[in-house]
């Protein structure tokens, strides 16, 4: 695993931060892809800071992306040793993000693409005091391989609310994945949302973008 983190930052246009968002990019981008996000989340996230951080690796078959772990086979055991690798490298980003804005624990959001998505469940749900929300687009929830969730239920520290969003037209992560992984979480007593994006492949919709922001703006108790 290689260094530590870091990517680009939005700050708060109004000085100290009273929440954090974290994004975590997909496999073969950077921290770059997903932070403008933060620019459009704005209005309905006042006093937050965003964040994007570059993964750890450089992408194995994109020299100029970056990767989480490598996804070389795209098997199931592959991505659970990947997602268990990766960890502890985020958890230490997510603890000194947190530490150098004197925010608690539970200011933070985790939002993921693709590859981030399994980051973020992942490490959200083991987290010694839960994130306020998880949003995953395009993503999975990832188990060991032939395992069911019951499996994983004594790693669980808690159950922050997740929104799951996907496009019907996914052709890299089918968008079955996304019932599957709602229903895995439910079954670890995690309550999931979900929004299918109509028309849209691996990517992600305007309409996706609200979703996501309302429900942190929701969860940060910034919105009814």
């Amino acid at each position: 695993m290689a260094g530590e983190l870091d990517g680009p930052r939005i700050e708060p246009r109004g000085g100290q931060a009273k929440r954090l968002v974290v994004f975590l990019h997909g496999y073969g981008a950077d921290g770059n892809d997903l932070i403008e996000i933060g620019r459009a989340w704005q209005p309905l996230l006042p006093d937050t800071a965003f964040v994007s951080p570059h993964a750890p690796e450089p992408c194995g078959q994109a020299p100029t992306g970056r990767q989480w772990f490598d996804l070389f086979t795209r098997a199931q055991d592959e991505r659970w040793n990947g997602v268990r690798k990766a960890a502890p490298v985020l958890e230490r980003f997510l603890d000194a993000e947190l530490a150098r804005r004197k925010l608690p624990p539970q200011a933070l959001a985790l939002v993921g693409f693709s590859q981030g998505t399994m980051m973020s469940l992942h490490v959200g749900l083991r987290r010694a005091v839960p994130p306020a929300a998880i949003v995953g687009y395009s993503g999975l929830f990832v188990l060991p391989e032939e395992a069911e969730p019951a499996a994983v239920k004594g790693e669980i520290k808690g159950r922050p609310p997740v929104l799951l969003v996907h496009g019907d037209e996914d052709q890299l992560i089918p968008p079955q994945a996304l019932f599957q992984s709602a229903q895995d979480l439910a079954a670890l007593e995690v309550p999931v949302e979900w929004h299918m994006s109509p028309g849209v492949g691996h990517g992600i919709d305007q309409e996706g973008l609200r979703h996501g922001g309302e429900f942190l703006a929701r969860r940060f108790g910034l919105m009814r």
